[in-house]
């Protein structure tokens, strides 16, 4: 299997330094490659699954942005991620919410800890997909909603628009960025991830059910939401009990 930014697939250290040093201009890489329409698609998957009052976990938070949707859904939110630039600027955002740096494949919390579990581009950056949303269940409590906000290939006439954008533009943008070479990483993760309907079946393979997608901006972007199956059904759950 090759590995490199060509590729999309990093080692899970060189993930890590890569969003290090893109934190200070993540934001505004996310505004520019969605023409502010990321803020949208966040706030729909928070209150796709948030309810008021579920202790929400926000998995791969980055620097915040749907944790704070979520918390304005009336959930008590806490944010996970692995690159400490990214969580300080998800703290200076909102000091109020929890944040703990930490490995989603091996999260800091008991067996059903959370509610609700988001992720907003992140699960395409890690390791281990399917172990992942299976680390995912396991934090959830039995009826407990999930919500996974992911980059996708459209089909149909989007396709060459995203192709010009995502192969040409974005690395182009990238030259002149700090760590310009992530966004020759990003295209190439998106091709290799999944496609939705695959990533549907991933999520119902690993202990949810109900699993559902909706697409937006022509397919360009997918989410799928689902409910944690109940106790007995789970599998390959750790049962580490760990607390933060």
């Amino acid at each position: 299997m090759s590995v490199g930014y060509e590729s999309g697939r990093l080692e899970p250290d060189a993930v890590e330094r890569m969003f290090d040093r893109i934190a200070p201009v993540y934001d505004a890489m996310n505004r520019t490659m969605t023409a502010g329409l990321d803020r949208r698609w966040r706030r729909i998957t928070a209150e796709s699954v948030v309810i008021p009052g579920d202790e929400v976990l926000d998995a791969c938070c980055g620097t915040g942005d749907l944790a704070i949707a979520a918390a304005r859904c009336g959930g008590c939110v806490t944010g996970l991620d692995f690159s400490e630039p990214m969580l300080e600027r998800a703290r200076r955002k909102a000091p109020e919410l929890t944040w703990i740096r930490g490995d989603v494949l091996a999260m800091p919390f008991a067996d059903g800890s959370f509610d609700a579990g988001t992720v907003a581009f992140g699960v395409r950056n890690v390791e281990d997909i399917r172990a992942a949303v299976v680390e995912l269940r396991r934090v959830l409590r039995a009826g407990g909603r999930l919500g996974i906000l992911e980059i996708t290939r459209p089909r149909g006439l989007l396709a060459p628009f995203y192709r010009f954008w995502f192969d040409g533009v974005v690395p182009l943008l990238g030259k002149v960025l700090p760590g310009g070479r992530a966004y020759t990483y990003l295209p190439a993760s998106v091709r290799r991830f999944p496609g939705p309907q695959e990533l549907a079946g991933l999520i119902g393979g690993a202990g949810f059910r109900d699993v559902r997608v909706r697409l937006f901006a022509g397919g360009i972007v997918a989410l799928h939401t689902a409910v944690a199956d109940r106790l007995g059904s789970e599998p390959g759950l750790s049962g580490r009990g760990q607390t933060p």
